[in-house]
């Protein structure tokens, strides 16, 4: 082993018996964090990847046929029935918002709060954020019903002087979804352009050269571009900040503004954004412990990063079960029989089965992460993610139906039943958020490569160095070892 990397791993030893653990193992420097992570954008396309490609390509077909289908035929293909207006496709606009809500919080609230062990896992929640939120948009345009007259959502002028209806809490959606797509695109983008230097450096072609320099936007490291990107990012950051709180609060405002019981109530803003966070944080899991080990980047992305989100799913799970409950003791406390009864028909009635679910995905299974051997354990927070997303799916499924398939009066019930369109639809939009990552992974780095190396030791000032004039990664402890 080369003296150089002998150094590195003595670092890395001394690192982790200290209270601050290295967030890079194995002694990478930063040639091999470059290395790393830019191989899997110029290698030849592996056969795996074309295999899911093809896979996710079936998803998406199946969602554009299924809209289409709606679109000649109308809404009548969904289940809909007289109670139950709202189906699947609020259901699904509210689970992909909320899946979008991590990536914000890792790279805005967490890049403030100096969080570093953010860098490993920010980029892949970035794409996933902007991902998912362009799901979430497909179903305002396709559930409003006159499709061809979606277009009046946006205050477009026009001879006719119509213009949107601004106390409707939908179009407060699509504003406050529009607004929060793009400052996490423009935010996603500014993180992205020293690493597409990078790969332009690298670059063996004219071609991608070429389309990397102009996406680069002319990045040379220079001081002057350092200064000018840190306070960029950090403006942006301050931005999406109040985003990720405001947005699924607007989003929950469809139900709250409203009369229905169990809608109407003042808990439903923080209660969202927290289960936002919770089904966020989940997704995140889900997708970089298959993409970790594929990669080969568990260096990178470490047990440790797992294990911190880990933490985070087990505190917003928590926060979610308290509203579960508290949303209990308000219809109690408030004497509204219609209240009592929406609350009492979730629990016992004939969506029992759903709500039941809901309460062991989001707030039993969570709490196994008290144990420090599960919340370490690759396949069980694996698993564990999995069920919190279908969790947090049923839970929007339950808020939605449940309130609504029971009326105030016992002539208008009915029960609803989703059709095979809606199910295609819902799993179309899975097809289209993993086509969408998967490109993200085939040609842009799924993890910050400038911001990884800022956070490794060697990015100290106060670093030692050997008589051969490189850098090593030695502990101001540590004396400077002579060649």
């Amino acid at each position: 082993m080369s003296s150089k990397r002998t150094d590195i791993l003595q670092a890395a030893t001394v690192a982790e018996q200290s209270d601050d653990p290295l967030l890079v193992h194995g002694g990478l420097s930063f040639h091999d964090i470059t290395d790393l992570v830019s191989y899997h954008t110029e290698k030849k396309t592996p056969v795996a990847w074309l295999g899911a490609f093809a896979l996710a390509n079936i998803g998406l077909l199946t969602l554009v046929a299924c809209i289409a289908y709606l679109f000649w035929n109308g809404v009548g293909v969904w289940g809909l029935n007289n109670p139950v207006g709202w189906g699947y496709a609020i259901v699904n606009f509210v689970f992909w918002v909320g899946i979008g809500h991590a990536g914000t919080l890792i790279s805005a609230i967490l890049f403030l709060f100096r969080q570093k062990w953010r860098t490993g896992i920010n980029r892949s929640a970035e794409a996933m954020t902007i991902f998912a939120v362009i799901c979430a948009l497909v179903f305002p345009g396709i559930h409003v019903g006159r499709v061809w007259a979606a277009y009046w959502m946006l205050p477009i002028p026009n001879q006719m002087q119509m213009w949107p209806q601004f106390k409707s809490p939908l179009l407060w959606d699509v504003f406050a979804v529009s607004v929060y797509f793009t400052v996490s695109l423009v935010f996603w983008y500014i993180g992205l352009i020293p690493d597409l230097a990078s790969l332009r450096d690298r670059a063996k072609t004219s071609l991608r050269q070429k389309v990397l320099g102009f996406f680069s936007m002319g990045w040379t490291g220079a001081n002057r571009h350092w200064r000018h990107y840190e306070k960029a990012y950090l403006l942006l950051a301050a931005l999406a900040t109040p985003l990720v709180l405001s947005v699924h609060s607007v989003v929950s405002f469809d139900f709250a503004v409203s009369v229905v019981p169990g809608w109407h109530t003042t808990i439903f803003p923080p209660y969202f954004v927290a289960g936002a966070i919770f089904s966020g944080f989940a997704m995140v899991v889900t997708l970089l412990v298959i993409a970790r080990r594929i990669y080969g980047i568990e260096d990178i992305i470490t047990v440790d990063h797992l294990e911190k989100m880990n933490m985070i799913i087990l505190l917003t799970g928590t926060m979610v079960g308290f509203a579960y409950i508290t949303e209990f003791f308000i219809a109690w406390y408030s004497g509204v029989q219609y209240e009592q009864y929406a609350f009492k028909n979730r629990a016992f009635g004939p969506y029992a089965w759903a709500y039941w679910t809901m309460m062991s995905c989001n707030l039993i299974f969570p709490q196994f992460f008290w144990v420090k051997k599960l919340r370490r354990s690759v396949p069980f927070m694996f698993v564990m993610s999995i069920f919190v997303n279908i969790g947090m799916w049923f839970e929007r499924f339950v808020i939605t139906v449940t309130s609504l398939h029971r009326d105030y009066l016992p002539s208008s019930w009915d029960y609803y039943t989703p059709t095979m369109i809606d199910v295609l639809t819902l799993i179309g939009s899975f097809g289209l958020f993993f086509t969408l990552f998967l490109l993200f992974l085939r040609f842009l780095p799924m993890v910050a490569m400038a911001e990884v190396k800022g956070v490794m030791p060697e990015a100290d000032p106060h670093f030692y160095g050997h008589g051969d004039g490189q850098a090593h990664a030695h502990p101001p402890t540590l004396s400077p070892t002579v060649d």
